[in-house]
């Protein structure tokens, strides 16, 4: 039988603890708040348990709750573990409930809403138009939670053959806003959307590969690449930074999406690939003119993550889209990521005299044939380091005098 009685712990006032039994107490605070307290002993350490406080939980209810608890202990049961446990279900349970409340469409317009005000007129009214044309109408009222892999080939295999890079345009949507759900976890697991190691096993890659041949990517004339350089450098943006690396390096999107902090030795000057990471599955070093050691210098690391710039997503990384939106914002929607490296291909065949194979190694594009490559196994680093370095000065001066300095550096 407990110490106390209804009447008492109505007028006790006095701060402090006063004992009802078998572990179960009332605390008084000097403000005269009250809550119940149960002790309890767990695995040889003393624990104290809070079981709601009163009127709200009278002594009755708090007597039946230790009561409960106390049978959990008898069991080899931790009250408190449980507990947590127990609310963690309700949480999910609430997540998930809201989870089926926000279909696909109404996240992707809420996606388009926070996002589209740093995109260019153009590219906001395409990205939410090709949703509404192939996207919306398999999946737009389904549950952003219950979008599995079968929903997307719905949605994309009807148009992979005859609208290639719409349907993978597409499908990088679909991934974008399957990232958000889960950022707001309304779903879990791996991104259903996702291309590497997913999708490419099951959409034909050679229609991609096709798509991508005829795209002839949208290049920025080489005279104008200083300018946006400018333009960037005072862009606070992580992106930014990202943009400017892909010109200084001539680098593929996605050698820079997943550049990592230990690839790079600023030291000397080489940011090392390996083979893993290259379109040709082999390793290659990229010289580092002394603008782009300066820029990763200033560069801090985030969150202890590995990569230069660091995302949401599965990867960990910054989003596949991140440079092209930065660049559509900035009114760009006219060139491509991968149009850089023609600038700068071009840039390199009119105003230097290094040797093509130089210039195209640059690139990662190794023209030798077999039997060359066995006889001349050099890399270049050295040429490529030079020939970058005229690149960085070029295309990081200031806008206006670029123009003039090349007009009058001779070819």
């Amino acid at each position: 039988m407990g110490k106390l009685n209804p009447k008492q712990v109505e007028n006790l006032s006095e701060p402090g603890t006063h004992e009802d039994g078998e572990g179960l107490r009332l605390a008084v605070k000097p403000s005269g708040r009250k809550s119940w307290v149960l002790r309890f002993q767990i695995g040889g350490k003393r624990r104290e348990m809070g079981i709601g406080s009163y009127p709200e939980v009278s002594l009755k209810e708090a007597r039946l709750v230790a009561a409960g608890h106390r049978k959990q202990l008898a069991n080899g049961i931790d009250p408190m573990a449980a507990r947590d446990a127990q609310r963690e279900a309700e949480r999910e349970s609430q997540r998930a409930m809201e989870a089926q409340r926000v279909n696909f469409q109404s996240l992707a317009i809420d996606y388009h809403t926070a996002h589209g005000s740093t995109w260019s007129e153009k590219w906001r009214k395409g990205w939410l138009r090709k949703l509404e044309l192939y996207a919306f109408p398999t999946i737009g009222k389904r549950s952003v939670s219950d979008i599995e892999t079968e929903d997307i080939l719905r949605v994309l295999q009807p148009i992979w053959s005859t609208k290639t890079r719409t349907a993978d345009e597409v499908r990088g949507q679909i991934e974008q806003v399957l990232d958000a759900a889960k950022a707001r976890n309304l779903r879990k697991g791996d991104n259903p959307a996702r291309w590497r190691g997913h999708l490419d096993n099951l959409l034909s890659r050679a229609e991609k590969k096709r798509a991508r041949k005829r795209e002839h990517f949208a290049a920025m004339k080489w005279r104008d690449v200083p300018a946006l350089m400018g333009t960037l450098a005072a862009h606070d943006a992580r992106a930014a930074v990202a943009a400017r690396l892909m010109i200084f390096t001539g680098a593929r999107a996605q050698m820079i999406r997943l550049a990592a902090w230990g690839e790079f030795d600023l030291e000397v000057g080489v940011w090392s690939l390996p083979a893993g990471r290259m379109k040709m599955r082999k390793a290659f070093d990229i010289p580092l003119a002394q603008p782009v050691v300066n820029m990763l210098k200033e560069l801090q690391p985030i969150d202890d993550s590995p990569f230069l710039f660091p995302g949401q997503g599965k990867t960990g990384a910054i989003h596949a889209n991140a440079v092209r939106n930065l660049l559509h914002s900035l009114g760009h929607d006219d060139i491509t990521r991968h149009g850089f490296r023609s600038s700068f291909r071009d840039w390199a065949n009119e105003r230097t005299h290094y040797p093509r194979e130089v210039c195209e190694l640059a690139l990662a594009h190794d023209e030798r044939d077999q039997t060359e490559a066995a006889y001349s196994r050099s890399d270049f680093l050295e040429k490529r380091r030079g020939l970058m370095a005229e690149w960085a000065q070029f295309v990081d001066t200031q806008p206006t005098n670029n123009v003039i300095r090349a007009a009058f550096k001779g070819a």
